[in-house]
């Protein structure tokens, strides 16, 4: 059994995400390089909810996205659950975020021609076509548990950008995932309605046991998650306890 397998195994909690000296270039070799992630060695086990932050610029975007299959690595190596995502095809990339990763970003990216449920049912319909009756009835339990069982029927366009964002969550956790990325989910929120938000992150994150990484410019928030990640200048400069971290407060 290699290395890495016994790694992801250990303990109780299985490794969700690896990262091994990951590097991202654009415009490599050329006047416009820009070298903007810098050797990122870190992993995220499953049950894990984590604060990833740093100043406009720093890469954290750019590192969700490596993360989430959006973007590939320019070296290092990048582990999903165990299978190494070097050497995929876009095909068997494409097949790996849909049944491993889920994802919630500051806007919604919701289709308002379709109602609130088959938003929500929309990663399975793009996977399997037509969801069946089991996954229909989760989609509407997950929009229970976020507070929209009266919404189902309806467009999304006449929902608050709260409830747009629960729609977004549902639906990030229909295809019940290993790894739930969100990039500012509360950043277009007032106060109020993003503690009611994140608290829906905390929930699920215990409920399901799914790991969680969060981008925040919100220090409220990166300090409710366990643990934090800290980024300057493509650098991962701290790892550890968030009740640890001294100057927590991001600037955007």
């Amino acid at each position: 059994m290699s290395k890495s397998r016994l790694l992801a195994q250990a303990g109780d909690q299985q490794v969700v995400l690896q990262l091994d000296r990951l590097n991202k270039i654009f415009n490599a070799e050329t006047p416009l390089e820009n070298h903007v992630l810098h050797d990122i060695s870190l992993q995220v086990s499953r049950g894990e909810l984590v604060a990833l932050v740093g100043t406009s610029g720093s890469g954290k975007s750019t590192l969700l996205n490596v993360m989430g299959l959006l973007d590939v690595s320019s070296s290092g190596e990048l582990r999903i659950q165990g299978h190494l995502v070097q050497g995929l095809t876009e095909q068997q990339r494409t097949q790996l975020r849909s049944e491993s990763i889920g994802f919630v970003f500051q806007f919604h990216h919701l289709i308002s021609a379709f109602s609130v449920l088959d938003n929500v049912l929309m990663p399975l319909m793009l996977r399997y076509g037509k969801p069946s009756a089991e996954q229909t009835a989760y989609a509407e339990y997950l929009l229970n548990e976020v507070g929209l069982a009266n919404y189902m029927r309806q467009p999304t366009n006449r929902l608050s950008g709260g409830q747009q964002q629960r729609v977004a969550i549902a639906r990030a956790l229909v295809t019940r995932p290993a790894l739930v990325l969100a990039d500012e989910p509360t950043g277009n929120l007032d106060t109020q309605t993003a503690d009611e938000v994140f608290s829906l992150f905390e929930r699920f994150n215990v409920e399901h046991q799914c790991a969680i990484v969060i981008v925040t410019h919100d220090p409220r928030l990166s300090a409710r998650c366990p643990r934090t990640i800290r980024l300057t200048d493509g650098r991962v400069v701290y790892d550890g306890a968030s009740a640890d971290l001294p100057g927590l407060f991001i600037t955007p």
